[in-house]
């Protein structure tokens, strides 16, 4: 009983507490009521496509549209060939609706939430990876209609965990805040990737863990994650996401 009662304290504080303060604070902001009211439009984060020849990925994240934005974000891919005008731009969205190419401007807001990248290739690493990326997008078991689940997953999160572990070489993983990254989309609940050096176990999307070079430790429950990453120096808070511990 005691060990019994010393988890569920321990599952309190690591995973409760972080996660209905971020829902607090997030209550305290102020927020579209709809996705009619939000703002879809570019940010400017990315440069302007016409004014650079070289070829680029990148890997975008936002947070999400209602009380969904205090616990979850949205992720997308952003490609360019070499020598392209414009970016095309990669969301699994739409509860159930096939993978949407440049629905939305590649670094458009999502529910007016200003996106932020998280993974980035330019030039020949960039231009050997994109055929890559394009196979595992047209891979991803789940781009049907029918294949979106807002939670555990699949959903888009899913599907852009999908094609980072499809494609070692961009080198990253999600947020910790990207809701479904873990869900298992080739259904095997225990992955070892001796590339990126890394252990994953996911019961479903439901809870599991991870620990290797790119995560650091993790753990999961319900979506949320918490653990470090002493390599980058960085603490995973449930609601948060990655908080730097290193000044």
């Amino acid at each position: 009983m005691a060990l019994l009662r010393f988890a569920l304290i321990g599952f309190v504080i690591v995973f409760l507490l972080p996660a209905a303060l971020s829902l607090l604070v997030w209550k305290l902001g102020e927020h579209p009521a709809s996705w009619r009211e939000a703002n879809w439009s570019s940010a400017a984060v990315l440069p302007s496509a016409a004014d650079d020849d070289e070829a680029a990925v990148y890997i975008m994240t936002a947070r999400t549209g209602g009380l969904k934005g205090a616990l979850s974000e949205h992720s997308w891919i952003v490609v360019k060939p070499q020598g392209a005008a414009r970016y095309e731009r990669f969301d699994k969205v739409g509860w159930g609706s096939p993978i949407r190419r440049n629905g939305y401007p590649a670094d458009g807001r999502w529910y007016s939430n200003v996106p932020r990248v998280v993974a980035r290739l330019t030039g020949e690493a960039a231009a050997r990876a994109i055929p890559r990326i394009r196979a595992a997008i047209d891979a991803y078991p789940f781009a049907a209609n029918g294949g979106y689940r807002i939670f555990p997953g699949p959903n888009s999160n899913s599907f852009v965990a999908h094609v980072l572990r499809s494609v070692p070489e961009l080198g990253a993983v999600l947020p910790p805040a990207a809701v479904g990254r873990d869900y298992p989309v080739d259904g095997r609940l225990v992955s070892l990737d001796a590339e990126a050096r890394e252990l994953r176990a996911s019961l479903f999307g439901y809870a599991g863990f991870a620990i290797g070079a790119r995560s650091g430790l993790e753990l999961q429950f319900l979506g949320l994650v918490a653990g470090i990453d002493p390599l980058r120096g960085l603490l995973k808070v449930p609601g948060f996401g990655s908080l730097s511990i290193t000044g």
